[in-house]
């Protein structure tokens, strides 16, 4: 008996429970959602290798599991079975999030979501190239195109979705928008903002905190709010003069020799100030620090797989498995009272690792059973540094670092007389209480 088996024990006791897929003989829904977790971790670097020392990984902790021989019968069923799979564990994985709450704070950092995108390179195929597209700059191979909301609080996922290359972040945030707990903050960099991404965050009771770059036209001085105050302005593109304006508040925040521009429907300066604004935006880093750990420590950038459909199933447990390993991790870092978002993934790697390997060297006669406190004392140690830097650590300066310049400052001007007479007109036909929707 191997103590990661009791631990996994206590996240996923039930998820399994109500998952049937009758066509699958050897890969039940346990046996194949665990190694295809496992694959996730592991530090082969070929699929078949990765599969072959999960599986004899997880007949170790399972030994009377009969599992399947050939690595194509595994992928066909992990092909049929993922959809049915990666909701319910998303949804236990997201259930056992909402328990650090009391220990996590509440207020904003609690309900905040950071939103952004990134890509996976995938093998260079024919069918990939016609199923995933070559998106990017010049040149790229096909990829996969992921966006995340990573929950602040924590320090880890809270849901995402996957596509071809050619997908846009916009779409996958829409579509993540209803399953976010009602009165989320949801944080983004400049290329989220939009008049109808924007309108549906409001609509659905959600708010939001975007950086606006000088792509985007503010008006002020509209007459459409009653009371126009400090900070007021409005998205009102020309595409979109059919519709009533967006009430917003422009918020300035200076960070070192640049100023940021942040846009919110959050009105009330009392309810998001200033430095909550900037604090906030400032957290917003850690969601690309984990697209760092998942493509360079736990080595996941290019993904292994050589058809469309399963290019995109290998991204979304490898995302699934890296959500699991913080998950494991944040347990133990909360239990003795260390803030979530100090994780190390390179300490919780090698941790898990580490047994994965140990696992499959057991024989029979040493197979009794570990402590289970070991086990976790050496996941609440994957916590970064805490020594004081005399000086802020420096990069070198590689040739190939994308450097992009950063957005400049909206562009913001008064409204003119026609666009005040139209905007009076919406104001006379919408109701006071839904003006902003």
């Amino acid at each position: 008996m191997i103590r990661w088996r009791w631990l996994f024990e206590k996240f996923f006791p039930v998820v399994f429970s109500g998952i049937r897929l009758w066509r699958e003989k050897c890969w039940r829904p346990q046996r194949l959602a665990w190694v295809t977790l496992l694959m996730a971790w592991d530090e082969g670097q070929t699929l078949s290798s990765r599969w072959e020392h999960a599986k004899d990984t997880a007949r170790c902790w399972h030994p009377s599991w009969k599992l399947g021989t050939s690595y194509g019968g595994f992928s066909e069923a992990l092909v049929r079975s993922s959809e049915t799979l990666l909701k319910a564990i998303k949804a236990r994985l997201c259930r056992q999030m909402r328990q650090f709450e009391p220990r996590c704070g509440s207020g904003w950092r609690w309900g905040a979501f950071a939103v952004d995108g990134t890509r996976f390179e995938a093998p260079h195929v024919e069918a990939n190239e016609r199923g995933l597209g070559c998106a990017g700059r010049e040149k790229t191979g096909p990829q996969v195109f992921a966006t995340m909301l990573w929950h602040m609080g924590t320090g880890l996922p809270w849901d995402f979705r996957v596509g071809p290359g050619t997908d846009s972040e916009r779409k996958h945030l829409e579509s993540l928008i209803d399953d976010l707990p009602q009165g989320s903050l949801l944080i983004a960099d400049a290329g989220f903002v939009g008049y109808e991404l924007c309108r549906k965050i409001h609509r659905s009771g959600q708010f939001f905190l975007f950086r606006v770059g000088s792509n985007i036209t503010l008006l002020t001085k509209l007459g459409y709010e009653y009371q126009e105050r400090r900070g007021l302005v409005y998205l009102w593109p020309q595409k979109q003069r059919h519709q009533p304006p967006l009430v917003l508040r422009l918020i300035k925040v200076k960070r070192r020799a640049q100023t940021i521009y942040l846009l919110t429907n959050v009105l009330d300066a009392r309810q998001l100030t200033l430095a909550e604004a900037s604090r906030l935006y400032e957290m917003r880093w850690g969601i690309e620090v984990f697209y760092r750990s998942a493509k360079q420590t736990l080595e996941r950038r290019r993904l292994l797989s050589r058809t469309p459909a399963t290019c995109l199933i290998e991204a979304q447990w490898t995302l699934l498995g890296i959500w699991l390993l913080g998950l494991l991790t944040v347990r133990e870092l909360v239990e003795r009272k260390i803030d979530p978002v100090e994780i190390s993934y390179a300490n919780a790697r090698d941790v898990v690792r580490g047994e994965m390997r140990r696992a499959t060297r057991v024989t029979s006669r040493s197979r009794r059973r570990p402590p289970l406190d070991k086990l976790r004392q050496e996941l609440a140690s994957a916590s970064k540094d805490r020594y004081h830097r005399s000086r802020p650590k420096r990069a070198r300066n590689y040739p190939r670092k994308k450097r992009e310049r950063p957005p400049g400052p909206p562009k913001i001007r008064s409204a003119t007389l026609k666009e005040q007479a139209t905007a009076k007109r919406f104001r006379e036909l919408t109701s006071p209480y839904c003006r902003t929707a």
